[in-house]
């Protein structure tokens, strides 16, 4: 059995656009199994000078999957806003299970 796919939300308090991603994940989260960390950048000096005011930003993988590969090559999915069409194909090419709910 496939191990389920990860996603990692960066963000930070007091951000509406933050906010305005998680709500938009929201029907992927109904059509698709995966899990979603969230992560404030804040809370780390490293995350901070490395998305400054990049946030939101939706990276696949888990946080120690980015933390081993932190170099350029961890490309986000997508930053500011959801992109709904990029994360959908992402989640089906890395074996998300439909959920149909």
């Amino acid at each position: 059995m496939a191990a389920t796919p990860a996603l990692t939300l960066y963000g930070r308090a007091y951000c509406h656009l933050c906010e305005d991603m998680k709500v938009a994940l929201e029907p992927l989260r109904r059509d698709f199994s995966f899990i979603l960390h969230e992560v404030d950048v804040d809370a780390d000096a490293a995350l901070e000078a490395r998305f400054g005011e990049l946030v939101p930003v939706l990276m696949p993988g888990t946080p120690a999957d980015l933390r081993a590969d932190s170099s350029a090559h961890a490309a986000p999915l997508c930053h500011y806003f959801l992109d709904e069409a990029a994360t959908r194909v992402w989640l089906a090419a890395h074996g998300a299970a439909r959920t149909g709910r």
